[in-house]
């Protein structure tokens, strides 16, 4: 099989309901504002803790600024009023990270990275309360991250490269066209055969999916408009071929292996790997093109029979992220059966999520492993938008 059963639960049978999702939103934003500690910001889920201790997180993916661009995101489109103003947080979180990194047991000080560093700190505060400070050192980090032996998202330069293409639809300043143009020319260079090599936590691996490898790259090169016509084409030119080399087809299915290393062939179906995370990051490209959009219709029928996952509700290997593959579908084909399939996993996210939180006693408080994320999927759902947190817009 082209998925791995064991990682899956039945899909709920519940229908879509409009209201329930909303009260779900709310419920999420209400249990979370509630749980913010002055000192220790939001504590780590123990679900989050399978690699020890997480003390005062303050960065994108796991910390404080992920929750706090969710619940501003949230009140911006319109589905929540928040109980307070999160900018004097969100500033301060920028202020102290220097002095204070995240994850000093592992890191040897601050990084520059995106989900796991200062960027995302300074692009949060930023889009709260902008202040010259904030540019300064977030431009420093694009040049200081440029070169980056990872080549991905997560830590490596196409995460501060989209933190540069943010800053150069929200100021215009040619600066960050400039050091997105500098990162750009290095990925590119580096991508030397169908896949990027990447040197990630001490291995070499081939990764596909879009935190740490191929899709997530391909994603910050054709995002916006900054990649000169010639080079958008032979982006897309390579990234098609790269897909359906890779490609594992059966019965109308499209799966993709994690990485090309056998160490990490087990199957997932989850958006940092697999079908769903390929289809969510790549369905804006070639818009006209059929082999694309074929084998893309292939990944979004692998994962609706794979149903949601049993890890929970959460964006990056959860049902809420497997979802966006369906809203990313809707949107590139107008078949509203895409859009039926991303509600319905809605539906039985709200449930996850409810069913977590009587079992732990609490929320899980974080953009991509916990609820807020779940809430803007809930969001997307509602209006119909396939809007990915952070990567489309931040």
């Amino acid at each position: 099989m082209l998925f791995d059963p064991s990682r899956h639960e039945p899909l709920t049978e519940l229908a879509w309901d409009e209201s329930r999702a909303r009260a779900a939103i709310a419920d999420i934003v209400a249990r979370t504002e509630a749980a913010f500690d002055d000192q220790e910001l939001w504590h780590a889920h123990p679900l989050d803790l399978e690699d020890g201790p997480l003390n005062r997180v303050a960065s994108l993916y796991l910390g404080a600024s992920g929750v706090i661009w969710a619940l501003h995101t949230l009140e911006r489109g319109g589905a929540t009023e928040l109980g307070r103003d999160w900018s004097v947080v969100a500033t301060s979180l920028a202020e102290a990270y220097p002095t204070t990194p995240d994850f000093q047991d592992i890191l040897d000080g601050p990084v520059p990275s995106l989900w796991m560093g200062e960027a995302g700190i300074l692009l949060v505060a930023h889009a709260l309360a902008p202040a010259t400070w904030q540019e300064v050192r977030l431009l420093a980090a694009v040049h200081a991250n440029a070169a980056n032996p990872s080549w991905e998202l997560m830590w490596g330069s196409p995460g501060t490269m989209l933190a540069a293409q943010v800053m150069y639809e929200r100021t215009g300043d040619e600066r960050w066209r400039d050091a997105w143009s500098i990162s750009a020319d290095r990925l590119w260079d580096e991508w030397r055969d169908d896949l990027w090599l990447q040197n990630l936590y001490g291995k070499p691996l081939h990764i596909l999916g879009p935190a740490h490898g191929f899709a997530g790259n391909v994603l910050v090169l054709a995002r916006g408009d900054l990649l000169d016509p010639a080079r958008r084409s032979e982006l897309e030119r390579r990234a098609i071929a790269t897909l359906t080399r890779h490609a594992e087809r059966a019965d109308g299915l499209a799966q993709w292996s994690p990485s090309l290393e056998p160490s990490s062939k087990e199957r997932r179906t989850q958006w940092c790997h697999g079908a769903p995370g390929i289809v969510a990051s790549l369905a804006a490209l070639a818009p006209g093109d059929e082999e694309l959009g074929e084998l893309l219709l292939a990944g979004g029928a692998l994962t609706w029979q794979a149903g949601p996952l049993r890890k929970g509700a959460n964006l990056c290997h959860g049902t809420a992220g497997n979802g966006y593959a369906f809203l990313k579908l809707h949107e590139r084909t107008g078949d509203e059966l895409w859009l039926e399939r991303a509600r319905a996993f809605a539906m039985h996210a709200i449930e996850q999520v409810d069913v977590a939180t009587a079992r732990y006693g609490r929320g899980r408080h974080s953009l991509w492993t916990g609820d807020p994320g779940t809430a803007l999927y809930l969001q997307g759902c509602l209006t119909a938008t396939s809007v990915f947190p952070t990567l489309d817009r931040f």
